[in-house]
């Protein structure tokens, strides 16, 4: 009789927590759609900078050094977050690095359309997404006290849904009322419904932080890394020590961080190269292209919670195999088709297959790493993905110049995928702490 009543009363457990930690990754969706997706770096690039070819430069050199900075801090602290321990507080950490992205991004309304504006925003840009991913080390370090065993992959996924229907509501309020070609409210003067826009994105990010840092946590934490508690040069030298102790101990773990780091930059590379090839190849019109972002973060979000639920039941690693699989068969399909429905039947599979391989990517470390050293592992995470962060464009760039036409960049994600799926299949899950529950034996 316990043992059937025991999951509904973990469920109801973690219900009101849950909602909590996800409204802060409903919240973000302000900085990933409205800054760095589909507004403020088009405002910078098509009306601050001299001209579209100087502020596609700059933008590639300011999101460049933030990562180059994020891949050397990002192991240290989550390191040193372990060492300091869930009870002092991950989610004053969370809230200090949050209030910095909210200010970078209300600051970013006194962008004018002048050229001489380019390098302070850009500078708003580059610290904000600093603090995110910083964030994004509290915030899924955070997992571990949210999910009941073998439950990972569904808390998991209903995070990264919060996410995409965050950024669809959000996207859809600012399109509508200041966006569109005939908005609802009208400003005068070039730009000012973007910088309107991006106050709107900063208060909305800042009332859904609110749940996040007032929740209860529904499990104690793990212990403390107490072997972290030392100052920032030492914590280096730690760090290369658990490196090679890792390479030495546990391959896996490190084999998954490298695999995961190829093939979540091939995810990344679809919605970022996505909207240019509906445009470029397919023959979608702007406004059909901000339509099929909307749709595509609805199919994506509907996958996160199915590749969730999945994952708590087959797996993680299945899952994200069959996912990448399905990309690159997708992908191979796209390769040779034209016109704009083989693009809206194609970008909806692609859309379908990312979300699960995102959720359960995050949920699949989670189940394997060594209690103590969440956000140290996290961090790592973190620092790989920015790593080879380069390798999906310059795959995408690379097979443009040589076939001399834009749907060939469509191989080179699809090889990046392939690369990421293959290193991938040697991996071994060994479930490293005791929340990673009956799923993670199965891969």
């Amino acid at each position: 009789m316990s043992s059937s009543t025991a999951p509904s009363a973990s469920t109801a457990r973690i219900g009101r927590p849950l909602a909590a930690w996800a409204a802060w990754d409903w919240g973000s969706a302000a900085f990933n759609h409205i800054v760095t997706t589909f507004v403020f770096t088009v405002y910078l690039t098509g009306s601050v900078a001299a001209d579209e070819a100087t502020g596609s430069s700059a933008l590639a050199t300011a999101i460049s050094v933030s990562g180059i900075l994020v891949a050397l801090v990002a192991p240290v602290y989550g390191q040193r977050s372990d060492a300091a321990g869930a009870e002092s507080g991950r989610q004053r950490r969370l809230g200090w690095l949050t209030a910095v992205i909210i200010a970078c991004t209300a600051l970013m309304a006194l962008i004018a359309p002048a050229p001489s504006y380019l390098w302070w925003g850009l500078l708003l840009l580059g610290v904000g997404t600093f603090a995110y991913e910083l964030a994004q080390v509290e915030y899924n370090a955070m997992i571990y006290r949210l999910a009941p065993p073998g439950r990972t992959g569904r808390v998991s996924g209903i995070g990264w849904a919060a996410g995409y229907v965050g950024g669809i509501v959000l996207l859809l309020i600012c399109f509508v009322l200041f966006l569109a070609d005939s908005p609802v409210v009208a400003f005068e003067g070039e730009g000012m419904a973007v910088r309107v826009v991006v106050i709107v994105a900063a208060v909305w990010f800042a009332v859904s932080t609110i749940p996040v840092l007032r929740m209860r946590f529904p499990f104690p934490p793990p212990p403390g890394d107490t072997e972290a508690a030392v100052g920032w040069a030492a914590s280096y030298k730690l760090l290369f020590r658990r490196l090679a102790r890792l390479y030495r101990d546990d391959r896996h773990l490190l084999g998954f961080l490298v695999s995961s780091a190829i093939y979540r930059d091939g995810l990344t590379a679809v919605f970022t190269f996505g909207g240019v090839l509906a445009a470029g190849t397919f023959g979608l019109s702007p406004g059909d292209v901000i339509i099929f972002a909307i749709v595509a973060n609805v199919v994506s979000a509907l996958g996160a919670v199915l590749g969730g639920w999945l994952d708590d039941r087959i797996g993680p690693k299945i899952v994200i195999m069959v996912c990448l699989a399905a990309l690159v068969v997708t992908a191979g399909g796209m390769l040779f088709a034209s016109g704009p429905t083989a693009f809206w039947i194609g970008g909806t599979f692609l859309s379908l297959f990312v979300g699960p391989a995102q959720a359960c990517s995050r949920s699949y470390l989670a189940r394997i790493v060594p209690p103590g050293r969440e956000g140290e592992l996290f961090g790592l995470y973190a620092t790989t993905g920015r790593a080879v962060s380069f390798l999906a464009p310059a795959m995408f760039a690379l097979f443009i110049a040589i076939f001399g036409a834009q749907r060939w960049g469509i191989l080179g994600i699809g090889l990046v995928l392939v690369l990421g799926l293959a290193t991938l299949i040697p991996v071994r899950a060994v479930p490293g702490n005791a929340a990673a529950g009956q799923a993670a034996v199965r891969t």
